[in-house]
């Protein structure tokens, strides 16, 4: 089995940034921590223009939270911190000076959504399904919410939201804003990908900086928001009711 990793690699002044877990692409901490590490690394790099974030494999683009690591967390302490590492790589995707695109090849879930909104500008396949099933589970999207309900709007993060244990299609991820747009196969969206990260490679860098600027303005709390929305999170990750339901899921 392929063990978890996260690398960066550069070609033609775009930066690629690629996250992988044997399980669905799921997030614990480690992978959580060296993916706002190697964010932050592709940013100060003067050899990057633009970034794309991907995962490995082709069927799922990230699974959100490692649930064998939410059964082991046994305090509020330790539940804080693991929530934190979302909220560590949501903030390292918003202050990057470079523009991101999110390249989306197969369905995201919980924090895999939140990733997926971080991003700058972000195309996908039509197996590109997404879910926000936390409530399903007894704790809620509390760190995601900002970024998620920023990209799609408040309604459409709300029906998400309740609707738990539904898939929502590409096509509704598009509609509602969160993909710029959806293709057939991997292939397409891989060129199309590479057509967009080449021409904006080709742009003035300190123009692509001011204007991620603009795209971000009203965030610079976040820092404190979203740290402290890990804390609920981390506090409802102890309820008998969620340990009991991960624990069927494991």
């Amino acid at each position: 089995m392929i063990e978890s990793y996260v690398k960066l690699t550069i070609s033609s002044e775009i930066g690629y940034v690629e996250f992988f877990h044997p399980n669905r692409n799921s997030m614990p901490s480690d992978v959580l921590s060296q993916l706002a590490e190697t964010i932050q690394e592709a940013g100060n790099n003067h050899a990057i223009k633009v970034i794309v974030l991907k995962s490995g494999g082709d069927r799922t683009f990230c699974a959100g939270a490692s649930f064998n690591e939410l059964i082991a967390i046994e305090d509020v302490k330790t539940g804080k911190a693991f929530f934190s590492g979302f909220a560590n790589v949501v903030n390292a995707m918003r202050k990057c000076p470079k523009l991101i695109i999110g390249r989306i090849q197969g369905k995201s879930v919980g924090g895999g959504l939140g990733l997926a909104a971080a991003t700058d500008y972000c195309m996908a396949t039509k197996y590109a399904s997404i879910k926000l099933s936390e409530l399903s589970i007894g704790i809620g999207p509390f760190v995601i919410e900002p970024v998620v309900t920023r990209k799609i709007g408040l309604p459409a993060m709300s029906q998400m939201t309740i609707d738990a244990e539904t898939f929502f299609s590409a096509e509704f991820a598009k509609e509602k804003g969160l993909y710029a747009d959806v293709f057939e196969t991997a292939e397409e969206l891989d060129e199309a990908i590479e057509s967009l990260a080449t021409k904006l490679a080709s742009y003035n860098p300190e123009a692509l900086t001011e204007m991620k600027t603009v795209f971000w303005k009203g965030t610079d709390h976040w820092d404190t928001l979203l740290t402290d929305r890990a804390a609920i999170s981390g506090k409802l990750v102890l309820s008998a009711f969620t340990k009991k339901t991960l624990k069927r899921f494991r």
